[in-house]
């Protein structure tokens, strides 16, 4: 190969390959289960030829060990994945708002098919963990992450030991913060359901012989729905507006 590319290249590229591969198998959109693998591979490897020129002279030299070279390797594939999970992790938020307003509503029940996830979740939650993904993509978010890829260069450089520590406190204090935002963007769902439950709850008191379960579910289903409808537009700003704070600390 070496009338195409020398070995030193060749060893630079693959780095430039693991950290990407590894990223752009969990980001969010390009990291999405219904994209093919082989399709994300691909674009890694054609991100890895445009990033080659600019970082390949911050490389460090071909190992002299074939376990130097595995363990350069393994080092940038965990980093790709360290990011690429921390930067997934905060979708949660959408789908742990989705399912308080699902329980709220009485709509636990209407199960659907999330294609970013394994198994099947609420109606609810399925369509605020798309509606993120579109939030991403329609407002250039994804932009940022190419740029953070860049600089997590400057962050993480090639060769040194992986901050294990500070990435586990960085994903617990993410996973934390993403169920508080999900239970703040619920927030006003969940006002409207307690002042609801307590309505109906003194109502049933003063009339013991009044259908409260007939009359109040379908209310609560169309109140609690309307709701959510009318609070959409603010879930999703509040939400990218912490999204890009997230990303922005890899910058």
């Amino acid at each position: 190969m070496n009338s195409y590319a020398t070995a030193q290249q060749v060893f630079a590229a693959g780095l430039i390959f693991s950290r990407l591969g590894g990223l752009l198998m969990l980001i969010p959109g390009i990291g999405e289960q219904v994209v093919p693998a082989r399709i994300r591979l691909s674009f890694a490897f054609l991100m890895t030829l445009m990033l080659f020129p600019v970082l390949a002279g911050g490389l460090p030299a071909l190992p002299a060990t074939v376990g130097g070279l595995a363990l350069a390797v393994i080092q940038e594939l965990v980093i790709g994945l360290m990011i690429g999970a921390i930067l997934r992790m905060f979708l949660s938020s959408m789908a742990s708002a989705g399912e308080i307003i699902s329980l709220q509503t009485t709509l636990s029940f209407a199960q659907t098919a999330a294609p970013g996830q394994a198994q099947p979740s609420t109606s609810v939650s399925t369509f605020l963990g798309l509606m993120a993904v579109v939030l991403i993509m329609t407002t250039d978010l994804h932009h940022m992450f190419l740029a953070a890829i860049v600089h997590s260069y400057a962050l993480f450089p090639v060769g040194r030991h992986v901050p294990t520590g500070d990435a586990g406190q960085l994903a617990v204090r993410t996973l934390g913060k993403s169920f508080a935002l999900g239970l703040q963007l619920s927030a006003p769902v969940v006002v409207f359901s307690l002042i609801f439950n307590i309505a109906t709850g003194l109502v049933g008191r003063a009339m013991p012989q009044f259908q409260v379960f007939f009359v109040a579910t379908p209310l609560i289903v169309l109140m609690g729905l309307s709701l959510f409808a009318l609070s959409l537009g603010t879930i999703g700003m509040v939400w990218l507006d912490h999204y890009r704070d997230l990303v922005a600390n890899f910058l």
